[in-house]
């Protein structure tokens, strides 16, 4: 039967499909619509421009540390590109770059003036919102340019400039997800920012997924012949499954990484690395059962670092690049031990209260120690894993993010809606469980 409501489904939008053993259907295809068109087409809030007017306002600057190089976007001013050396003596030698500033003249103000040129709504008047391809989503994004830069001798010492351009990501804190050279001395900068997320056409969209109807036509069974055998078969897999033990279960034989890149601290910032990911569209059942036998694992992270996160296993965080490889880091491994020692001075679980006075769990921690040791302490990483609950339109969605709140100690936040059905299974420990 068809749904009466949401999707449109139309008796003329059909295909015939043909099974190998020659049963035929009639598939009716979901009229494809992003349901977001009246909602873009009523929006009469605030422009790009004036959502992201606060950051250019108070001044602030976010900061991106590659191996070399550190990179200071300052919203509104300028993005400089630099490299700090203490020689003999303790001087700091400073090698930088300006790769474009705000600051510029302005013709029509007064002579000798200067005045802060922004351009930040020049691009309203665009036909179609621009778009970029971040980890493999065409994104929106707003774009401000930036001109008037260190002069760059490789282009006859015109001025080095960038395009900066803002995408919304409502986890984000305004980080530097990427730089690029585009061509020589024109760089392009991508920046996260939670502010462009109230205009609805700068919101990350997942891909809807729509359900195709088939019935069956004259002659041929409700079911076909080979869809009904599989069905049987997944049936007849499920019940042993339920019954093997968690000790009874062969253990992968994990690989130990070598550090080789280690991550930069910097003073006393907070260092934060968010990113989304889709995992695949297996049943709730059987991803629950993989995910907390430590066989499904998440990913997620944006920038030079991305995370995996294997429920009772490990945290690695590991960078990919095609001339050097895989660079890996274990940050954390399991150890129930450790964690109970851990949880009876630590709150392994938190709650909220409900309207109706029960409570449930809102949130659990767990510990991971035992990482690779730490260049700035000599002693093992270790990382607090605190596992939410957060509903998504994409019931397969989860979100990743990392702080180091001190040196090679880490947070990892994981959101996903796979959490939301098993935080309340979590005993005393804030050890989860397949629910009943």
């Amino acid at each position: 039967s068809q749904p009466t409501t949401g999707v449109l489904y139309k008796e003329d939008n059909y295909i015939i499909m043909t099974t190998v053993d020659k049963e035929k259907y009639k598939c009716l295809l979901p009229l494809i619509a992003s349901g977001n068109e009246e909602e873009e087409k009523d929006y009469k809030g605030p422009t790009p421009g004036e959502l992201l007017e606060p950051l250019f306002k108070q001044s602030s600057c976010s900061y991106r540390i590659e191996s070399y190089w550190t990179y200071e976007v300052c919203h509104g001013k300028h993005i400089r590109q630099y490299h700090e050396e203490k020689e003999t003596g303790q001087k700091i030698n400073i090698q930088e770059y300006y790769l474009g500033n705000m600051i510029m003249k302005n013709p029509l103000s007064e002579p000798g003036s200067q005045e802060l040129s922004c351009g930040c709504d020049l691009f309203l008047s665009l036909p179609q919102i621009p778009t970029k391809n971040i980890e493999g989503q065409m994104t929106p994004y707003y774009p401000v340019e930036l001109g008037n830069g260190t002069p760059c001798s490789l282009r006859q010492n015109l001025p080095r400039s960038s395009t900066v351009m803002y995408i919304c990501h409502p986890e984000a804190k305004h980080e530097i997800l990427s730089v690029a050279e585009v061509t020589t001395c024109e760089y392009e900068v991508v920046i996260l920012t939670p502010l462009l997320c109230n205009h609805p056409k700068y919101r990350f969209r997942a891909s809807p997924v729509n359900d195709i109807f088939c019935q069956s036509l004259p002659g041929s069974p409700l079911k076909p012949h080979n869809l009904e055998q599989l069905e049987k078969q997944q049936e007849m897999l499920k019940m042993p499954f339920r019954r093997v033990k968690e000790e009874e279960m062969p253990s992968s034989k994990e690989e130990k990484f070598s550090s080789i890149h280690k991550p930069v601290a910097v003073g006393s910032h907070q260092l934060l690395t968010v990113g989304t990911t889709h995992i695949s569209k297996l049943t709730d059942e059987q991803l629950i059962k993989e995910f907390l036998s430590g066989s499904y694992c998440f990913h997620g992270g944006v920038g030079w670092w991305k995370y995996e996160f294997c429920y009772g296993k490990y945290v690695h965080q590991y960078h990919e690049d095609k001339e050097s490889g895989k660079t890996s880091v274990v940050v954390g491994t399991w150890s129930k031990e450790e964690h109970i020692e851990w949880s009876r001075k630590n709150a392994a679980r938190t709650f909220y209260l409900r309207e109706d006075g029960t409570q449930t769990v809102r949130m659990v921690s767990h510990f991971y120690g035992n990482g690779d040791v730490c260049d700035l302490t000599d002693k093992p990483r270790q990382v607090t894993v605190k596992l939410k609950c957060k509903e998504s339109d994409s019931p397969h969605a989860v979100t990743i993010y990392m702080l180091e709140p001190h040196s090679c100690q880490y947070i990892l936040g994981v959101e996903s809606p796979v959490i939301c059905k098993i935080l309340d299974t979590a005993d005393e420990y804030g050890l989860l469980s397949v629910p009943s």
